[in-house]
């Protein structure tokens, strides 16, 4: 179990490996929740990408109605919901349902990015680029309107001289707690005015989490949601029952993310004789070691070490995992062991 002083919780992109389907992957992941519940972990986040090879994470109600059925105490949530791909109203229902169905255990995490390429935001957006352009110019607005249509009370709307009241729930008992994430200075000012929680990308961008942080809580405004600011870390990790072994099952995901970084074609993410076949190239190797440095790899108790160095660092009580230790060759297909075991051996250490 993690220690008393240091909450650990869950990142998942549901990755889709080349031996598996979308369905395989979905029950991997469902697997890595419980293994998530039972080692003590306190809250377990889904991403929304879309159009990507290797992520099944594209629509985060659904995974998360899923996982909250699939456990017992853990909270469940967003990691996050891009808010610029949705309707306000649409989100702040599916949450409120969420929470109704799963009170006391839902987080909605949102996001201003895309989640996308080019392509496929145009398409999210019913190929209207001046309504996703205004979208993220107004998502101050529409941050605050989730919050407004999922409160009990719901807000009222001047309609041609008549009020006109709009809810996301009929008869709500409960909010989800509304989470700002990013991974520059944009959301971290906006969490600060606006008083909500908020969490840096330091799990994908790596670089200037400090500043953001500072930003935010030299910035923070108490609201009624919240009277000091409250933030945690994300990091990449991949822990084995040796330094060796974790150094090689976090291949495939520094493969997958140099090949994001560089524009190469993404494809489903490999397995690790897989990507011990096809080393990247010595021109990246620069880009590599900045990014593993970053992460956390090796065995239990350095690992926990290192999360426990990176959550001083930073002053979080809390770091979320996002475990990207791969698979390898004969695992079964539903299964993601290596991912399970970083999660376990990690609480364990801590």
């Amino acid at each position: 179990m993690s220690s008393p002083s240091l909450t650990l919780s869950v990142l998942d992109l549901v990755p889709v490996r080349s031996d598996q389907t979308t369905g395989d992957a979905i029950r991997a992941s469902l697997s890595l929740a419980r293994a998530a519940e039972q080692a003590g972990y306190h809250r377990y986040w889904v991403a929304e990408h879309h159009n990507m090879p290797a992520v099944a994470a594209t629509n985060p109600p659904v995974l998360i109605a899923m996982i909250a059925a699939a456990t017992q105490r853990i909270r469940v949530g967003s990691g996050g919901v891009m808010l610029p791909n949705h309707a306000p109203l649409v989100v702040a229902e599916q949450f409120a349902l969420l929470e109704a169905a799963y009170p006391g255990r839902i987080d909605l995490g949102i996001g201003r990015a895309p989640g996308t390429d080019p392509v496929t935001r145009w398409v999210l957006r019913n190929g209207a680029s001046a309504a996703e352009e205004d979208a993220v110019n107004r998502f101050p607005e529409y941050v605050q309107n989730v919050a407004a249509l999922m409160a009990p009370e719901g807000a009222a709307l001047a309609v041609r001289g008549d009020t006109f009241d709009l809810r996301a729930t009929p008869r709500a008992t409960g909010v989800p707690p509304l989470w700002l994430l990013g991974s520059s200075d944009y959301s971290a000012r906006l969490a600060a005015e606006l008083g909500l929680p908020y969490v840096f990308a330091h799990h994908f961008a790596g670089r200037g989490t400090a500043e953001a942080l500072a930003l935010y809580r030299e910035g923070f405004r108490p609201s009624e949601v919240l009277d000091a600011p409250r933030t945690f870390l994300t990091v990449n990790a991949a822990v084995a029952e040796t330094t060796d072994e974790a150094e090689r099952l976090a291949l495939p995901q520094l493969q997958a993310m140099v090949a994001l970084r560089t524009g190469a074609p993404l494809r489903p993410q490999r397995l690790v004789e897989e990507a011990e076949a096809e080393p990247v190239p010595a021109a990246h190797a620069g880009l590599v070691a900045g990014m593993r440095a970053r992460w956390v790899v090796g065995d239990p108790k350095e690992s926990a070490a290192q999360v426990a160095d990176l959550a001083a660092a930073y002053g979080v009580d809390e770091v979320m995992v996002h475990p990207v230790a791969g698979a390898l060759a004969g695992t079964t297909a539903d299964a993601s062991p290596a991912r399970e075991a970083t999660l376990r051996l990690l609480a364990d250490a801590l």
